[in-house]
C-alpha cells in the first residue's frame, strides 16, 4: 500500500504541474549535457590515444648508457704528472645485443600483451639528387603491426608484403612526395658507415603525423641486421603494450630490476602527454559538473515557491497530526520523483546527442566521425548525481515547511 505521504508528494506534483515539468526538463538538460561531455571527451581521448600510440609504445625497452664521469687521473696508478688531452668518451656498447633472455622476462608478466623487436638507425634516404635523413626501422611484420596497427595507416601496398620480400621497403607518405618516389620506384639507403644499397618501395603509409611520414621507413629486421652486419638477437629497442596502458608506470618498475637496460614507460617520456589527458578530464568533470549544480539551484528555487505557496496546506496537515518529519517526507519525496524521471530521461537524450554526433563526419587518419566513447559509469553517475543534487535542493525549503508553525499561518 502506497505511504500516505508519497500519494500527497504525487498529488502536489500533479497539481504544480507546469512547475514540475520545468524542473523536469532543467534537470533533463543537465544530465544529457554531463553525458555527452563526458563520452565526448572520453572519445577525444581514446582518439588521442591511438594517434600517440600509432608512433609511440606503453614501454619502451633500449639501452641507454649512463655518461661516464669518471676522474682518469684518479684511475691514474703513476705518482709521475699526468697531461691529458681532449678526453673523449667511447661507447662501446650500442643497442641490445642478446634480446632473447630479455624478451621472455617480458613476456611472463601477465599485464603484456605485444612485444615488439626493431632495430633502428639513422641512414641518408637518395633518390637523384634529392636526398632526406631520416630513421630506417628493421622490424617483425606482425609485432610491430600487433603494437602500431601500421596497416591501418597504408595508403598504398600491402604492409604484409614486406615479410616476403628482403628488398622491399615501406616508406611514408611525406617521404615519397619529397623524394618524388611511387610504388616499384628504387631509393637508396646510405649508412653512417657508408654502405650504399637500393631498395624497392613496396608500400607507403600516411600516419598524418608529419615528422614520421617524412623520416620514416620500415624492411624486414633480417635484411636490416644484414645492411649493418648484426647478430640475429642484436636489437635497438623492444616495444611493449600492456593491457592498460595507464598502468605502464607500474608494470616498467615491475620489470626494471630483471632488465639490465633502461624501461621507460611513456608518461616517463612523454609527460605533457599524459598532463594533457588528465586536464581534459578535469575540465570535462568541472563543467558537467558545474551545468549539474546549476540545475539544481533551479530546483531549489521551484521548491523553496512551492513551499511558500503551500503554507496553509502545511498548517492544516500539521494542524490534523502531521508530524514536521512527515511534512519533510513529502516535499524530499517530491525532489527525488523529480531527481529519477529528469535523470532518467537525461540519461536518455545524453546518449541521442552522443550518438548523433558521433555521426557527423570529422576526417582523419584513424576515424572518419566526430570521436565519441560510450562508458557505462558516465550514464550511472549523471543519474546518481541527478538523484543526489535534487535530494539536497529539495532539503532546505522541506526543512522550513518541517518547521512551519500553524498556528501562527492559521491566524494570518
Amino acid at each position: 500500500m502506497m505511504n500516505i505521504d508519497f500519494k500527497i508528494a504525487i498529488t502536489y506534483l500533479r497539481s504544480g504541474l507546469k512547475q514540475t515539468i520545468v524542473a523536469v526538463l532543467s534537470i533533463m538538460f543537465g544530465v544529457s549535457m554531463y553525458v555527452f561531455i563526458n563520452s565526448f571527451m572520453s572519445g577525444v581521448n581514446e582518439l588521442q590515444a591511438k594517434f600517440v600510440f600509432s608512433s609511440i609504445s606503453h614501454i619502451h625497452i633500449y639501452n641507454d648508457m649512463p655518461p661516464d664521469r669518471s676522474n682518469i687521473i684518479a684511475l691514474s696508478d703513476t705518482v709521475s704528472a699526468v697531461n691529458i688531452h681532449s678526453p673523449r668518451i667511447i661507447q662501446y656498447k650500442i643497442g641490445i645485443k642478446n634480446s632473447a633472455p630479455i624478451i621472455e622476462v617480458v613476456k611472463a608478466h601477465k599485464n603484456v600483451v605485444a612485444i615488439a623487436s626493431e632495430v633502428n638507425e639513422n641512414v641518408l634516404f637518395r633518390n637523384g639528387a634529392s636526398q632526406v635523413s631520416g630513421s630506417l626501422s628493421g622490424i617483425d611484420v606482425h609485432e610491430e603491426d600487433n603494437i602500431f596497427r601500421i596497416s591501418d595507416f597504408m595508403v598504398e601496398g600491402n604492409w604484409g608484403d614486406i615479410e616476403h620480400r628482403i628488398d622491399g621497403i615501406i616508406i611514408g607518405a611525406g617521404m615519397a612526395y619529397n623524394l618524388s618516389l611511387k610504388m616499384g620506384d628504387y631509393i637508396n639507403i646510405t649508412t653512417a658507415t657508408g654502405i650504399n644499397k637500393n631498395y624497392k618501395v613496396i608500400g607507403i603509409f600516411k600516419t598524418s603525423i608529419q615528422t614520421i611520414d617524412k623520416t620514416k621507413a620500415y624492411m624486414r629486421i633480417s635484411t636490416v641486421r644484414e645492411l649493418f652486419s648484426m647478430n640475429r638477437d642484436y636489437v635497438t629497442d623492444i616495444q611493449v603494450d600492456i593491457d592498460n596502458y595507464y598502468n605502464a608506470q607500474k608494470v616498467a618498475a615491475d620489470l626494471a630490476p630483471y632488465i639490465a637496460y633502461k624501461v621507460e614507460a611513456w608518461q616517463d617520456a612523454n609527460g605533457q602527454l599524459a598532463s594533457a589527458d588528465k586536464l581534459r578530464n578535469t575540465i570535462a568533470i568541472s563543467v558537467s559538473l558545474v551545468i549539474l549544480i546549476v540545475a539544481g539551484f533551479g530546483i531549489y528555487n521551484i521548491m523553496s515557491m512551492t513551499v511558500n505557496e503551500r503554507m496553509k496546506e502545511i498548517a492544516i496537515m500539521k494542524a490534523i497530526g502531521f508530524e514536521g518529519s512527515d511534512v519533510m517526507k513529502i516535499f524530499l519525496s517530491e525532489a527525488i520523483i523529480i531527481g529519477i524521471i529528469g535523470g532518467t530521461l537525461g540519461v536518455i537524450m545524453g546518449y541521442g546527442v552522443a550518438r548523433g554526433v558521433n555521426h557527423i563526419p570529422f576526417n582523419s587518419a584513424i576515424t572518419k566521425t566526430f570521436p565519441m566513447a560510450y562508458d557505462v559509469s558516465d550514464y550511472v553517475l549523471g543519474f546518481i548525481f541527478a538523484v543526489v543534487i535534487n535530494f539536497l535542493a529539495g532539503y532546505i525549503p522541506a526543512r522550513k515547511a518541517a518547521k512551519v508553525d500553524p498556528i501562527s499561518i492559521l491566524r494570518g
